[in-house]
């Protein structure tokens, strides 16, 4: 058995065997020309037949991934025409006398290495699209439509890369995963694999692919990106487990999906999901979440040498909003503490730090770092629909503080002339029970609450949930924390906004009807237990 590992867009498991596709290779030559008019005329032709073919991949998209995520290839439709693009070709068959095919080739590796060379990941990720739309114009100017990577005998395709048209084009019937030797995972064929469930792994390596050939055993594990080649009996009974369980959830899913949150008597409610990471979000669109209820950043400062750059930022909050295809994204900013923290995030010494300097408390002190993540935010609120939230708020002077902050930063993008959305929701976690006594000053002040009952819990209760000799102190159904979340539910109603549990206790289903009950409007749980709460909330009947 031979083991490998790559980076997973979509958490799925996969048994089968490999299947190798032949591809055509482009082999482009440097002709010398005559007549550079002949060759415009025929790379006007080939971008004539070009955008022919994407518009029929673009109806195609819209059926399968949504008009949302479809707009990739209408991106890919203007860049045929791109001026920019098309002026290199025209340059280079005038200054070179060449052959169309090899200005294409050149200008493509021109461009591609533009792209690769910058410094925000989700620009990088452009060049696989360049050489997608370049690849379609030398194969329509040599007289053959593109290949797509069909498999022959095996249902798991591997291959050196794979386009968003190819992927698209997959007859997903017969192939059941796809692993690209390269590629990355903010790549537009990773952002399409997501929504059309299908599991994508990239980057597995040359060394892979050199090694595997047709017919071989493989096991495709989509949640951890591992991949195991001729797997042995204890791997493939385990692996073979994990598949049925998971066919389970797909079971629920298919039952579920697209189903509305509503009680037998028609009382609705929305289910979100919570995630820590990038690589959680092929869940979240598994579970078909209704949105992304909590995005905890942390994990942007981790496994780095110094806090991450705007653009760093902004690259990962770009791709989970543009995910998500226009659902609510909530993100918390920083909720940095001195045991959750960096290297290079250096904290002062408390006698007990649970209660102290943590959230809102340490972005207010440090406020060149808040300003980098909140410029990011705004910047990224134009590719979707995002909320903000602050963690730790516990009075009005802390959130007009913070209110200050973002006005300031938005007249600063205006004034540069960056895009933001108006529309970006503002909230703030009600985790203490000082938030949730005076609920009613600062609902007026935002557009929601989400309730953070791990906090709140530990905080109304004295006590920590992780300490062993505690844990007959913690109950997370005390009257206390329950009339603290009504109190908060109320208290957002009377100004008009809206309010969501994040918390453990939100998957909590002996609570989901007295949730209901209080008028709670979101409950965001962990991925997988999304289709359970839904399966909860559809069984109510709150007449009864």
């Amino acid at each position: 058995m031979r083991k490998y590992t790559g980076k997973s867009v979509y958490g799925s498991v996969v048994i089968g065997k490999v299947s190798l596709p032949k591809r055509r290779t482009l082999a482009v030559k440097r002709i010398r020309v005559e007549d550079i008019q002949a060759e415009k005329q025929r790379l006007e032709e080939a971008k004539r037949i070009s955008v022919l073919q994407l518009c029929e991949i673009y109806r195609r998209a819209l059926d399968k991934v949504g008009e949302a995520n479809a707009q990739i290839f209408e991106i890919h439709i203007m860049l045929v025409d791109d001026e920019d693009y098309i002026e290199s070709v025209y340059s280079i068959l005038e200054s070179q006398g060449v052959n169309a095919e090899y200005a294409v080739a050149v200008t493509a590796d021109n461009f591609a290495q533009m792209f690769a060379a910058m410094e925000d990941s989700y620009m990088r990720a452009r060049a696989a699209d360049v050489r997608d739309i370049s690849n379609r114009l030398i194969a329509n100017l040599m007289g053959n439509p593109p290949d797509i990577p069909m498999p022959e005998s095996g249902n798991v395709v591997c291959a050196q890369d794979i386009a968003p048209s190819e992927l698209i084009l997959l007859d997903t019937d017969r192939v059941s995963a796809f692993i690209a030797a390269q590629g990355s995972s903010n790549s537009h064929a990773a952002i399409l694999a997501r929504n059309m469930n299908i599991p994508v792994i990239f980057g597995a390596g040359e060394e892979f692919l050199s090694e595997i050939k047709d017919g071989d055993n493989i096991i495709v594990d989509g949640f951890t990106g591992e991949i195991f080649l001729e797997p042995d009996i204890h791997t493939g009974a385990l692996y073979l487990e994990k598949q049925i369980m998971h066919g389970e959830r797909r079971r629920l899913l298919t039952e579920l999906k697209g189903k509305e949150n509503v009680t037998l008597d028609g009382r609705k409610i929305n289910i979100c999901a919570n995630i820590g990471t990038l690589d959680n979000i092929g869940e979240v669109l598994l579970n078909d979440a209704g949105g992304i209820g909590l995005f905890r950043t942390e994990s942007i400062c981790f496994g780095r040498n110094e806090y991450p750059t705007e653009e760093q930022q902004l690259a990962v909050y770009r791709r989970v909003i543009e995910s998500m295809a226009g659902k609510r994204v909530i993100i918390r900013t920083l909720d940095m503490d001195s045991d959750k923290s960096a290297d290079y995030f250096t904290f002062k010494r408390e006698e007990n730090p649970a209660p102290g300097y943590r959230g809102i408390r340490v972005s207010l002190e440090r406020p060149e770092l808040f300003k980098i993540q909140l410029r990011a935010l705004f910047r990224a609120s134009v590719f979707g629909r995002l909320g903000i939230v602050f963690p730790m708020i516990t009075s009005v002077k802390e959130l007009s503080e913070v209110l200050d902050i973002c006005e300031r930063i938005k007249r600063e993008l205006k004034e540069q002339s960056i895009n933001y959305s108006e529309n970006v929701e503002i909230g703030i976690m009600i985790e203490t029970p000082a938030a949730a006594l005076i609920s009613d000053s600062l609902a007026p002040m935002v557009d929601f609450f989400c309730i953070g009952t791990n906090d709140l819990i530990q905080y109304t209760l004295v006590c920590d949930r992780q300490e062993l000799d505690m844990k007959k102190y913690f109950d997370p159904h005390h009257e206390a924390v329950m009339r603290l979340i009504e109190m908060s539910a109320e208290n957002a109603h009377k100004n008009s906004a809206w309010v969501g549990i994040c918390g453990e206790l939100a998957a909590d289903t002996s609570l989901t009807e007295a949730f209901i009950r209080m008028g709670i409007d979101e409950l965001s749980v962990e991925p997988s237990m999304v289709l359970k709460m839904r399966d909860t909330v559809r069984k109510l009947n709150l007449f009864i």
